[in-house]
């Protein structure tokens, strides 16, 4: 079980604890006031075991950053991912994920998720006292939606995930569906084809040929020898003009 030193209480109607968290920015230290994030906005939160733990860097931290524009579409000023980790853990977890839409909250002390109510043990794997996985919706400081895994052994990953929180926040939000492009440096219908995705405001992951593929993964997997190509929901589009018609055609 969890191991927390109180039980994991579902406390939808209180207040977030007034926390300031340590955090580097830079070559410098800051200090990042809870007030300052949650007062007079809507923030969302994610709490997770641990930095670079598996289940954290495939999906809860992914999906988040992927459905981050459309919470804010709905009206969520902020979201935060907390864990009990320090500052410098946090930021290389994020530069490492490319999580540009999340802000990382280093909660090394504990102090935030200690105060939650979900400070738990988990010694049996040399991590000593983490978070237990759960999310909230929080406004003007106030907690109005909690969702915490369920208190099994192990990690349960069940209700805190992006899409939970997105179906509650907005049930009828249209999900952004995957797009991945294949480029190459200094290809002007590669920026075309980027500029094209960036108008539609439409997050896309970039695969440089000769960096991250080859042009043999690219021949193999598209059937084509040119650049771009790109892929939306599973679905080969093709190069930048079949991408302009599909945007066209998005748009009617």
């Amino acid at each position: 079980m969890n191991n927390a030193t109180a039980p994991l209480a579902n406390i939808e109607g209180q207040k977030v604890p007034s926390v300031i968290w340590p955090a580097r920015k830079g070559d410098e230290w800051v200090k990042i006031a809870g007030d300052d994030i949650f007062n007079g906005r809507t923030v969302v939160v994610f709490s997770l075991p641990g930095a670079f733990t598996p289940t954290c860097s495939s999906s809860h931290l992914p999906r988040y950053n992927e459905l981050a524009p459309t919470l804010k579409h709905h009206g969520v000023d902020e979201i935060l991912c907390v864990s009990v980790n320090d500052t410098f853990v946090m930021n290389a977890w994020c530069a490492d994920q490319e999580a540009e839409h999340i802000t990382m909250i280093p909660d090394g002390n504990g102090e935030f998720t200690e105060g939650m109510g979900m400070l738990v043990d988990k010694k049996e794997l040399g991590f000593g006292k983490r978070s237990w996985r759960y999310s909230m919706l929080v406004k003007d400081g106030v907690i109005e939606k909690m969702f915490i895994e369920p208190d099994v052994p192990g990690d349960p990953f069940e209700v805190s995930d992006a899409d939970t929180m997105l179906d509650y926040i907005a049930p009828d939000a249209v999900k952004p569906q995957p797009i991945s492009i294949l480029t190459k440096p200094g290809c002007q219908f590669c920026a075309k084809a980027k500029a094209l995705l960036d108008e539609q405001g439409l997050n896309y992951e970039e695969v440089v040929m000769g960096k991250d593929a080859t042009f043999t993964s690219l021949k193999a997997i598209t059937g084509r020898e040119t650049v771009p190509q790109v892929f939306i929901g599973g679905q080969h589009i093709g190069g930048s003009e079949e991408l302009a018609s599909w945007c066209e055609a998005r748009k009617a």
